[in-house]
């Protein structure tokens, strides 16, 4: 009877073994922003710790700290977190979507371009976008990137007057992530 019982738990962990979605995933993606007007300071930022997972369905999902972007000048960090991210309030980003028509089979070496949509949420918001995302294996990885608009306005972000003529009203954001 327990070689049985044994025997059927095998299969049946075989088999949910076999029917798992094949995941990848990554706590090292980037994520940039750029809001620089001509003429005036920089407005750049970087978040190096952006944690991603991508589901061989095309499910993707992708989560930044607020708090890990970081600026060339810390008073400028200072107040992205204060003033317009409130960080301490949202405290993070995220992006839950589809990679539309994804086949991880017909990837390779050579960069394949697809539309991603989903939903962004920052500062308590969500945004449904549809963008662009080129895809490519390298070795047993995929490279995922992005290049994409926003508008801190679609966010419920305000930018003072005293500001606002020193900051872009669309943020360039590009991604990218390198999946295991």
């Amino acid at each position: 009877m327990k070689k049985f019982i044994l025997t059927i738990l095998c299969v049946v962990s075989v088999s949910f073994t076999l029917s798992a979605q094949q995941k990848y995933s990554t706590k090292t993606g980037v994520i940039n922003f750029e809001a620089s007007v001509p003429s005036f300071e920089e407005v750049k930022a970087k978040n190096e710790n952006v944690s991603a997972i991508l589901k061989d369905d095309g499910t993707f999902a992708s989560l930044a700290l607020m708090k890990g972007f970081r600026f060339k000048v810390a008073l400028m960090e200072e107040h992205f977190n204060e003033n317009y991210a409130e960080s301490s309030k949202y405290p993070k980003t995220t992006f839950r979507g589809k990679i539309k028509d994804f086949d991880v089979s017909q990837l390779s070496e050579v960069e394949k371009t697809f539309t991603v949509s989903g939903t962004v949420n920052m500062h308590g918001t969500d945004k449904e976008i549809e963008v662009p995302v080129s895809i490519k294996k390298d070795g047993e990885a995929l490279v995922l990137t992005t290049n994409f608009i926003l508008k801190p306005s679609d966010f419920n972000i305000e930018i003072p007057k005293v500001v606002s003529s020193k900051i872009a009203e669309e943020i360039n954001v590009s991604a990218s992530y390198r999946l295991n």
